[in-house]
């Protein structure tokens, strides 16, 4: 069985995907960008608040499928510039404190221009 997820909170999608599948026990969480859902720009121009709004949307995406950061088994990270590399984990590391796996890489141009994005797959357990 699968479950969109939808949530004003994040967010909506900018192209034809969902913010979020729910198969099983496994929640497939689209990729977020500092988008600000309650204006639909994007939130800063630095590494900081950018971060900062994505661990926001992914909040928001995880707790429609009634979960949280301490859920997220794997994340997949992309950086517009590798040198915001040990501020973006500063941030990233007040969110995911559970330490889920992790990919991290550098990208030519993220959607928008942004400087992160942050994809999640979260385990839902027994709900």
């Amino acid at each position: 069985m699968m479950k969109k997820i939808a949530t004003d909170k994040a967010p909506a999608a900018i192209g034809p995907y969902s913010q979020g599948i729910i198969v099983d026990k496994m929640l497939f969480a689209s990729g977020q960008i500092a988008i600000n859902p309650a204006n639909g720009e994007i939130e800063g121009t630095d590494i900081v608040a950018q971060t900062t709004q994505v661990m926001k949307n992914i909040g928001a995406i995880l707790a429609e499928a009634g979960c949280d950061y301490t859920n997220v088994v794997k994340t997949t990270c992309f950086l517009a510039d590798m040198a915001d590399f040990a501020t973006f984990n500063e941030i990233y590391a007040q969110y995911f404190t559970e330490k889920p796996a992790r990919s991290c890489v550098a990208v030519k141009t993220l959607p928008k221009n942004v400087l992160c994005e942050v994809e999640v797959i979260a385990y839902l357990g027994d709900q």
